[in-house]
């Protein structure tokens, strides 16, 4: 993956940060609801990796559902915070049990997602799913 493109987000006008806020209460509803930092995280993970399929011709839907739903549902601080807290009390195994499946079951969100929202986007534009994708 390359750097990314200046602007991917938008241009930063009012109709931008709209649809970042139009995104981001419920992802932050959910969080709160969820209660659970792993799952947050791995849906967020999820979720963004159907979005991740349909760039870069979708700016408005990273902007609504990327970085407003996904950013507010997903939270690395709170991740950090609760493995910084177990290994302070000493307990390395339970810090690794936390570590481990975020990290592989963040990347394997991600490539989840893109391969369903692939899928989902040839089957609304009328493609099998078995045939290339034409950008």
């Amino acid at each position: 993956m390359g750097p990314t493109p200046p602007g991917w987000f938008g241009a930063r006008t009012p109709p931008d940060l709209l649809l970042l806020a139009l995104g981001a209460v419920p992802g932050a509803l959910l969080r709160w609801r969820l209660e659970n930092t792993l799952l947050a995280n791995l849906l967020g993970c999820l979720v963004l990796g159907g979005i991740l399929a349909r760039q870069p011709g979708a700016p408005r839907l990273m902007l609504l559902g990327g970085l407003g739903f996904c950013g507010s549902l997903t939270t690395f601080s709170t991740w950090i915070l609760e493995l910084d807290q177990a290994l302070k009390a000493g307990q390395p195994g339970p810090a690794a049990l936390h570590l481990l499946p975020a990290l592989v079951g963040g990347v394997g969100g991600v490539l989840v997602g893109m391969g369903l929202g692939s899928v989902w986007i040839r089957r609304a534009d009328g493609r099998k799913p078995g045939k290339r994708f034409r950008r």
